[in-house]
């Protein structure tokens, strides 16, 4: 079986700006854990003398910086970019801070305001960035106001420079580890975000299609109103004319008409009441059980083949029932039919709090191209103008609902759609029954 495409409603849009926090609370924790590390090693195994009050300092500066960026990532939804270049410029102001401390410009570990500013670059705006640049170019000029120097015992002492140069070999591996870590991570969230980006400018550009097209459905439905009852005016009066009441065979074509014009008149009326929001217009009170039994009488009446109806829901519940919401589904269904006329399988079942109502059919199921661009405006296997559209509606109709659709082709042949439609969006205030 093919793997499903799933249309969520609303999509969760990206939030770059909480992940890269998270992302900056890791590389501070990595910090906390490095600088413990070094001061560690210099002191215990190099027998290098430092000022551990104000390192230690720095140390815990940091650790409360991460619980309170993880108290902020807790209390809010989104991170904003001033944010963002505080923790950026706390982090510039402690480097400098241990730095200063511990042989200023002469520390080879200088060289990480680099991953700072590189890590600004990317995360903030253009005039953020450079406040980050300032902030580390200052820090590095009070660097060279009378710094702690660093005291070497005798096996260093003799060759700090042979120590430096291993220092900076170990600096650049590490700006180098982090920077490919950090920065494609980043890097991936941005790009996750104008996805989200772009996903909602289509949202927006179909709901603003679906608004247009209800607009033009309305008016059509209007229009063909007149006619029809003209229509079904006439036909009542041959009906009843004299001339005509003795010829059965006219009057079983008459009562054929009769019925079509009704039938036309009730999809008017749907169209009508359909074309405002979903449970806008026209709701009823009614259970999800009698909803979806319905739903499957009123097509059964209508279908030629053999249509079985699997009623796996469970506890019934009260819902509000919607124009809209019965006729997308019977989108669904009128789908599946066209293409297997001789059987439909339908199935109604719960997961939790959501409905889950499945339309599968023996047909020749979907191509992957309309997988891939499932509920998109005209994209159809019927090749007619138009085409496409019941399932657009079907999507965007739940999308409102705080739902969701799949299809996918099966195994044995056929496909299935599975319609995901959330009870709270349609429950009413009735407990379950």
């Amino acid at each position: 079986m093919s793997a499903p495409t799933i249309l969520p409603t609303a999509p969760a849009e990206a939030d770059a700006g909480r992940r890269n926090m998270a992302l900056l609370i890791q590389l501070r924790w990595l910090a906390v854990g490095g600088q413990l590390a070094t001061i560690g090693i210099v002191t215990g195994v190099m027998d290098i003398r430092l000022p551990i009050a104000p390192l230690m300092g720095a140390v815990a500066a940091l650790i409360a910086i991460n619980f309170a960026s993880i108290a902020l990532l807790r209390r809010r939804r989104a991170v904003t970019n001033a944010e963002l270049t505080a923790e950026l410029l706390c982090d510039v102001a402690v480097l400098g801070w241990q730095l200063h401390h511990s042989g200023g410009l002469t520390n080879p570990f200088a060289s990480l305001f680099l991953l700072q500013v590189v890590i600004g670059a990317i995360l903030l705006t253009s005039r953020s960035s450079w406040g980050i640049v300032a902030a580390a170019l200052f820090a590095i000029a009070m660097l060279t106001i009378n710094p702690t120097p660093l005291v070497l015992p005798p096996p260093y002492a003799t060759d700090p420079m042979g120590l430096y140069l291993q220092g900076s070999l170990v600096c650049f591996l590490l700006i180098a580890v982090l920077l490919v870590a950090f920065v494609t991570r980043i890097a991936r969230n941005l790009r996750e975000r104008d996805a989200a980006l772009a996903a909602s400018r289509q949202r927006a550009a179909e709901e603003d299609h679906i608004v247009r097209m209800g607009l033009l459905a309305s008016g059509a439905a209007h229009e063909l109103g007149t006619p029809l009852s003209t229509l079904s005016v006439l036909i009542g009066d041959w009906k009843g004319a004299r001339a005509l009441a003795k010829k059965q065979d006219l009057q079983d074509d008459l009562a054929e008409m009769d019925a079509a014009v009704r039938r036309c008149k009730t999809i008017v009326s749907g169209i009508l009441m359909s074309a405002g929001e979903a449970r806008g217009i026209a709701p009823e009170m009614t259970t999800m059980r009698i909803f979806l039994n319905s739903v499957v009488a009123d097509h059964a009446a209508r279908f030629a083949g053999r249509l079985d109806f699997n009623d796996r829901f469970g506890a019934d519940v009260a819902i509000v029932s919607d124009p809209a919401l019965r006729q997308v589904i019977g989108n669904v269904i009128d789908n599946a039919a066209e293409v297997s006329p001789e059987w439909l399988g339908i199935t109604a079942s719960r997961d939790g709090d959501t409905a889950v109502i499945e339309v599968v059919d023996r047909g020749p199921g979907f191509s992957d191209d309309m997988i891939e661009g499932f509920g998109q405006p005209y994209r159809s296997t019927k090749g007619r103008p138009g085409g496409g559209l019941g399932l657009f509606l079907l999507v965007n109709v739940l999308r409102k609902l705080g739902g969701w659709a799949s299809a996918e082709n099966r195994d044995a042949g056929g496909a299935v759609v599975r319609i995901m439609l959330p009870l709270d969006a349609v429950a009413a205030e009735q407990e379950a029954i």
